[in-house]
């Protein structure tokens, strides 16, 4: 008998799906490990994993079709064996899920939750409007920054095509296997533009198709999930300039001596670690609003923003406060890798009782992150910037860094945030701390 492969339920607020693209046909045959297809949840796009071994017998949903948690997707049995679809639960038609069909993502830097409603909202993403792979503008992005499928990233780099050349044929203007593969057989022209010594000379073209794109599901719930939370927490913000030189030396004296046992620190590291501990010494700040009541957690579950091609995602370090620092590392490392590659599991971005934005990476200074509700608070963490200090009525060359906690008033007061970023201070310039 034919194993029904169904819609599953790829994060904790799904109750619907878009059916990116198949990446299996009918008659193919398949393994047990081997995916099957891209689907589009409220937090991002994973791939559907098949369970079984066999012959993939019968499609059901088509490719950019809604489909509703359960609904089948597909038949993999023997060769040959007949499989009739299931006359009640035809796929809807091709619309993405509204807004409010989802719970949670992230803030702008982060941002969770709100109840999921039933209604289809506005079309997802159609297939764009030329199929065949073409050169892309002069001002594409870099290939990481991209829409496209993780199967298509890694056949490109395999068959050494750059995907920013290439002008993809999936909803949305994703770029997918077919694509490299059309690609290889007639190479795209490369990005126009002439270059001198001091960089490069804009092109005359304009900077970008012009084109209507829906809005995805992950987009349209971000929108949702941060509009509420702007105009229903009540924000404090508080700001406190840190000592980054000891921290730095310290990370620097554990990346070298370390670096044989494949240990390096970031920056990022111990600022999770700082703040889960500074969790532990003001503990007011590691609560949830829930109307009525305040839920105040028991353990610091901290999360990170990585930003994906659509949106964003906060990956969740259970227990953060019982953790070291190099265990936080690593699992800091793995859970961004999965994270970049969409394969994370609901357990491992959600649940998180406070929220780290860090946009340093990028150069910005100090900066407001949006609050991920249920959480209480976020922290933005800005860049490490060399400037002039007084030091022992001195003035010396310093490196500082400056965070920002964003404060639901309703929770605790902007003392509470105070209290806390002070201990958060205090631990980041006294970084051995952070070792014990």
């Amino acid at each position: 008998m034919a194993n029904i492969i169904e819609m599953p339920k790829l994060s904790d607020t799904m109750t619907v799906g878009t059916l990116v693209k198949w990446l299996k046909k009918e008659g193919d045959a398949v393994k047990s490990g081997d995916m099957l297809a891209e689907v589009e949840t409220d937090k991002a796009t994973m791939e559907l994993e098949s369970f079984f071994d066999g012959t993939l017998l019968k499609i059901f949903a088509p490719g950019g079709s809604q489909v509703a948690l359960g609904a089948p997707l597909c038949a993999i049995g023997k060769p040959g064996e007949k499989v009739d679809t299931p006359a009640s639960k035809t796929p809807e038609p091709a619309t993405a899920p509204a807004p409010e069909a989802a719970e949670k993502t992230q803030p702008e830097s982060d941002g969770k939750q709100s109840k999921p409603k039933a209604e289809p909202a506005p079309a997802a993403p159609a297939p764009a409007a030329t199929p065949a792979p073409t050169a892309a503008p002069s001002s594409a992005p870099a290939s990481d920054r991209l829409k496209i499928s993780p199967l298509a990233r890694k056949l490109a780099a395999e068959k050494k095509i750059d995907p920013a050349n290439v002008t993809g044929s999936g909803p949305g203007g994703r770029i997918v296997r077919a694509d490299i593969l059309a690609a290889e057989k007639n190479p795209p022209a490369a990005k126009s533009g002439a270059a001198f010594a001091g960089g490069a000379i804009a092109s005359k073209g304009p900077i970008q198709e012009e084109r209507l794109v829906p809005v995805s599901t992950m987009r349209g719930v971000i929108a949702k999930r941060m509009l509420e939370s702007t105009t229903q927490i009540p924000y404090v913000y508080l700001d406190i300039e840190m000592d980054a030189a000891p921290l730095l030396a310290l990370r620097e004296q554990l990346n070298t001596g370390l670096e044989k046992a494949g240990v390096k620190l970031s920056v990022n590291d111990f600022i999770l670690k700082a703040s889960a501990e500074a969790l532990r010494r003001v503990p007011a700040v590691n609560c949830s609003w829930e109307g009525a009541n305040i839920r105040h957690h028991g353990a610091a579950h901290v999360a990170f923003a990585v930003a994906l091609e659509d949106g964003l995602i906060t990956p969740v370090v259970r227990d953060a406060h019982l953790k070291s620092v190099f265990q936080i590392s690593t699992e800091v490392k793995a859970l961004g890798k999965k994270a970049k590659e969409k394969k994370l599991v609901p357990a491992e971005f959600t649940g998180g009782t406070f929220c780290v934005s860090n946009l340093g990476m990028m150069g910005i200074p100090k900066f407001t992150a949006i609050i991920n509700p249920p959480n209480a608070a976020i922290l933005a963490v800005g860049t490490t910037v060399t400037k002039p200090v007084v030091k022992n009525g001195q003035i010396v060359v310093g490196q500082t860094l400056t965070v920002t906690l964003s404060c639901d008033h309703r929770v605790f007061d902007g003392a509470v945030g105070a209290q806390f970023l002070n201990a958060l201070k205090q631990l980041f310039e006294s970084p051995a701390l952070l070792l014990v």
